[in-house]
């Protein structure tokens, strides 16, 4: 098995049509049955300074790990500050939202422990087709 290195992953940049602050860009490093993941997800993504990436619930746990900048992440019981080297661990569920509220991108690497998984966002839609949810593309329904 070869690395993947950041610089390889093939992103998406998505801007919300609902809201006009929920704005991120990423891509997957390996989801069940690619680069060697069985029974995982790695997404890497990062939220432009001032951005959001929105209130979702996760159909995983997901460990997130921030790579660089500096931000909030936003959860029922408030806002906890966040900067690069904090790892959060959110059990299936649980909504929460990422916040930049630095000068640079929020760059986080997001480890989940299924095969699939799927976001379903309280208020956003994402383009093209104004979905409200996303997730792994080896998800059932997913479109390749």
């Amino acid at each position: 098995m070869e690395p993947t290195n950041i610089d390889e992953i093939q992103t998406v940049a998505l801007v919300s049509t609902a809201t006009p602050d929920a704005e991120w860009i990423g891509g997957f490093f390996a989801y069940g049955g690619t680069n060697g993941a069985v029974d995982s997800v790695t997404i890497y993504f990062k939220i432009p300074p001032g951005k959001r990436l929105g209130r979702h619930v996760d159909t995983a746990e997901e460990v997130q790990f921030i790579l660089a900048g500096s931000g909030q992440i936003l959860l029922d019981d408030g806002p906890k500050d966040i900067r690069a080297g904090d790892a959060i661990t959110l059990a299936e569920g649980v909504a929460h939202d990422l916040h930049n509220t630095g000068t640079e991108d929020l760059q986080v690497i997001g480890f989940f422990n299924k095969a699939q998984v799927e976001q379903h966002w309280s208020e956003e839609r994402w383009p093209p087709d104004e979905n409200p949810v996303t997730g792994s593309p080896n998800r059932e329904g997913a479109k390749a």
